[in-house]
């Protein structure tokens, strides 16, 4: 059985290789980490392309979950603790060092699976609603791709802040997963105008914010579904990057608001990770939060994972299992 799948040159799905990689004991400020499952995330085919140069070879893989086999010092965690993660590379492995300073404890009503399905997408979604846009009662909230990992955990997080929910999807199935989530319009955008029956929706108005981990394809449509001084946050590319944007468009939109997050500036400390964390967990817990696993493969079939993921052929979070 491989241990790690590793890149040795950038391109499609076929450059994934299993192999044989040997993990070092940890030192101080890190865990060693018998990992029991790994999150996919369309990051990972980012760098697996070169888009976001890494330097090669290098372990896929951002987000996980497993147990500690060996604490460095200085740590604040013990052999034995189930552990969770997001931000460190290297996670489509069987084993892993894992900084210390990203990993978070998982309680023990929480699967390690689900941990591992819940990190960055949750971190993800849990900063877009708490903090890049504070979504609160009364809101008008448009999220696309409502049924992939991040957009059912959005549709999910920003109903329980009280607002009203319009989701996009492309098939008839994926429109039943969003509505489970809470959405409450469901829009096709492979088919409808979804800008403009936003609008509809909204009496002409526009939407408070508009969640775009689509991209390229949506961008357009994204700014015109907004209300004046509506904020687009564009946090994903799955279409494609998005070309140069000309500022004016901002203006005459109803000077809008632009923003490109990423996960590790709302992480920057402890106690911000950590509240995070315990929110999705606590939610999780209570069951106001459900983490749709939608496929599971083994570590040496990574490839056929991202293949499954850019094809556009899953819903909710794929893992890996080693």
């Amino acid at each position: 059985m491989p241990t790690a799948v590793q890149v040795t040159k950038t391109g499609g799905p076929e450059v994934l290789e299993p192999a044989e990689v040997d993990v070092r004991a940890p030192q101080a400020g890190e865990l060693l980490v018998d990992v029991a499952a790994a999150g996919v995330n369309y990051i990972d085919t980012y760098q697996r392309q070169g888009l976001y140069p890494m330097e090669l070879p290098f372990v896929l893989g951002l987000e996980g979950a497993g147990t500690v086999v060996e604490a460095g010092a200085e740590t604040g965690f013990k052999t034995g603790d189930r552990v969770a993660w997001q931000g460190s590379i290297g996670s489509y492995a069987a084993r892993k060092l894992v900084p210390a300073s990203v990993a978070v404890k998982v309680p023990e009503s929480v699967s390690l699976e689900t941990a591992a399905a819940t990190m960055l997408q949750g971190i993800t979604a849990h900063y877009l609603v708490a903090s890049t846009f504070e979504v609160k009662p009364g809101h008008d909230v448009l999220v696309h791709a409502a049924a992939g990992g991040v957009g059912l955990l959005l549709v999910q997080l920003a109903k329980a802040r009280g607002a009203r929910v319009i989701g996009t999807v492309s098939t008839e199935e994926k429109e039943r997963l969003a509505r489970e989530a809470g959405a409450d319009e469901v829009i096709r955008y492979d088919r409808d105008d979804f800008a403009k029956i936003t609008r509809d929706l909204t009496g002409g108005a526009g939407v408070d914010v508009v969640y775009d981990g689509v991209g390229k394809d949506t961008v357009d449509g994204s700014l015109a579904s907004l209300k004046v001084r509506g904020l687009l946050a564009l946090f994903g590319a799955s279409s494609g990057p998005v070309p140069p944007l000309d500022p004016q468009r901002l203006n005459s939109g109803g000077s809008l608001y632009l923003t490109r997050p990423t996960s590790v500036h709302y992480v920057r400390t402890r106690e911000e990770l950590d509240w995070r964390a315990k929110e999705l967990f606590d939610a999780i817990i209570a069951g106001q939060l459900t983490i749709r696993i939608g496929g599971k493969y083994p570590l040496a079939d990574a490839r056929k994972a991202h293949e499954d993921l850019q094809g556009r052929r899953t819903t909710g979070k794929l893992l890996l299992i080693p």
